[in-house]
């Protein structure tokens, strides 16, 4: 991964398209947001990390936490996914990997002994005040949402 946005920094803009085509800015929370990045819908790591997060998400409301999937999947196949796991999180649309790359989520990935260039599954806590507070990269999805959940309860007790 490149270009992470480093603990204390600010959080890279964004301005992206939600599963209902309507536009998501960083600016328009000002609560905590949690900002993960992960490679593509319905997909068995995907779907176990969404569903995590969308079991969590009362805990993440209580607090003041907004949670945030991104992928390159369309809005189309982002409303699919939410409906097939009835989740509730939101997920943006970013096909031309502007916002996964601002972020340093893209990069160089191997599998099965190929290399491609995709998502790099990592995920963002993002203070109230627009700072990076946190930083997971390479994730691994089992456990990952209760993770994100105690370090922003830790957080928070400050």
């Amino acid at each position: 991964m490149t270009n992470i946005p480093e603990i204390g920094k600010p959080a890279p803009n964004f301005s992206t398209p939600d599963q209902n085509d309507q536009i998501v800015n960083l600016t328009d929370f000002s609560q905590w947001v949690v900002l993960y990045f992960y490679p593509k819908d319905n997909t068995p790591g995907c779907t176990t990390e969404a569903i995590d997060f969308t079991n969590l998400s009362a805990e993440f409301t209580a607090l003041n936490a907004k949670i945030i999937g991104v992928s390159p999947d369309s809005s189309t196949s982002h409303c699919k996914f939410i409906t097939k796991h009835n989740l509730s999180i939101t997920l943006l649309t970013d096909p031309e990997h502007q916002l996964i790359e601002s972020y340093g989520a893209w990069g160089l990935k191997k599998f099965m002994g190929k290399e491609y260039m995709g998502v790099i599954r990592s995920t963002f806590l993002i203070s109230p005040d627009k700072n990076i507070t946190h930083v997971w990269s390479n994730v691994k999805t089992k456990g990952h949402a209760q993770a994100v959940l105690k370090k922003l309860q830790e957080l928070s007790v400050k």
